[in-house]
């Protein structure tokens, strides 16, 4: 596998992505977002351990190449 700080970052994304229905659907049914919360914040560690390990850290202009560096080192 490739760049270990681009797999944490885009693992990172995908996980605080994929929290937000969780976190609306207990929101709008009045209860704790336990799960979505957790999964949201394993994703936001992740995304912090990813930026601070990279040398400069990622800027918005980095996200794509990111994602495309793991997507091809995962189809290789």
């Amino acid at each position: 596998m490739g760049n270990s700080n681009d797999l944490a970052f885009v693992i990172g994304i995908l996980l605080a992505v994929m929290s937000i229905p969780s976190l609306l659907n207990a929101w709008t049914e009045e209860r704790a977002p336990r799960f979505g919360a957790m999964i949201g914040l394993t994703g936001l560690v992740l995304i912090g351990l990813a930026m601070s390990r990279h040398p400069g850290g990622y800027g918005l202009d980095d996200v794509l190449p990111a994602f495309r560096r793991v997507f091809n080192a995962l189809l290789n």
